[in-house]
């Protein structure tokens, strides 16, 4: 049990590096989806999206993601509607979370849109006993083997965007804390809390060619310190992009019980995604650690692929351009 407990503690430890509760990856900046329900159905075509995330390579229980989402609009191009599921394993911790989405978008003036969206879907946190090494095997919660707790759970968002500007604030896990009584994990695993995210954005013309986009995320659980992801990316005869991230954590508002003297920068990425065919694109990202893990944890690498089922009208191509 003590082991355990240690254990727990410093998964705990991993996930406030990072200022996040919920799983840690880069590549939102290619499917908003992931991070805000009002997203469902931005780019007006049916729209398959998957990544996969293996983070701190060289340690041993270090956190792995893999996600898919599937989202589109309805004929009136008003309601955008969108699937998710994702699986997040952390050791003996995993997380699995699928999602319905809903998206309600009012024109505003000649490209602008503004959508509301919501989601609901099922929130599952596990504990794998057998992947803890343990001095005690009569530890009767390894003795148990695998367990899991299930929580149903809501998210919520608004999103703006015209062709060269966006903004989007959400929030997620808004009702599985509310659920915990009588759960008999909640002493060994976190029960998800609400997660907060703002993000604005633009496209500045650089040339015929080519046009820069600038954007930012802030994420804050209320718990750790608030993170931000300040991103600058490239668009390249519209069929590659390439960018940069920088993570680092930022004091908005007093957090007290925070220690004190805790490293704020956490990590550089680099990215790309190219449209190796007009409805495929892949994407790849490496995040290069700054803080303390850095000395004994590699660097973190994903892969997206997304692809168009259908093309709704003639300005499909160039919604997918300036897309989140």
């Amino acid at each position: 049990m003590r082991f355990l407990i240690c254990f727990f503690c410093l998964t705990g430890l991993c996930r406030t590096a990072i200022a996040q509760q919920d799983a840690q990856f880069s590549q939102y900046l290619f499917n908003g989806i992931y991070i805000n329900p009002a997203y469902a159905g931005y780019r007006q075509e049916l729209n398959l999206h998957a990544y996969y995330r293996r983070q701190w390579t060289g340690v041993t229980g270090a956190p792995e993601t893999m996600s898919l989402a599937l989202d589109g609009v309805t004929r009136n191009e008003r309601v955008g509607l969108a699937l998710q599921m994702a699986y997040d394993r952390v050791g003996a911790q995993n997380l699995f979370t699928a999602y319905g989405n809903y998206a309600y978008r009012i024109p505003v003036g000649e490209t602008g849109r503004l959508a509301f969206g919501i989601g609901a879907g099922l929130v599952q946190v596990g504990l794998d006993a057998g992947r803890i090494d343990t001095e005690d095997p009569n530890d009767p919660i390894l003795a148990a083997g695998r367990q899991s707790m299930r929580f149903f759970d809501a998210r919520a968002g608004i999103y703006f965007s015209t062709e060269k500007f966006f903004a989007g604030f959400s929030v997620d896990n808004l009702t599985a804390q509310y659920q915990q009584k009588n759960k008999p994990l909640t002493s060994f695993l976190p029960v998800p809390r609400p997660h907060y995210f703002l993000t604005a954005g633009g496209m500045l013309p650089l040339g015929e060619a080519v046009w820069l986009k600038p954007s930012f995320l802030l994420k804050d659980d209320r718990g750790g310190p608030t993170s931000a992801d300040l991103n600058l990316f490239l668009l390249l005869k519209e069929l590659v992009w390439l960018g940069a991230s920088y993570r680092t954590a930022v004091s908005l508002y007093n957090k007290p019980h925070l220690q004190k003297g805790l490293t704020r920068a956490s990590d550089v990425t680099g990215m790309v995604e190219v449209f190796a065919l007009p409805q495929l694109r892949v994407g790849y990202s490496y995040d290069h650690p700054l803080n303390g893990y850095r000395a004994y944890a590699g660097g973190s690498h994903e892969v997206s692929v997304g692809y168009y089922f259908r093309q709704e009208h003639a300005g499909g191509k160039q919604l997918r351009c300036f897309s989140f």
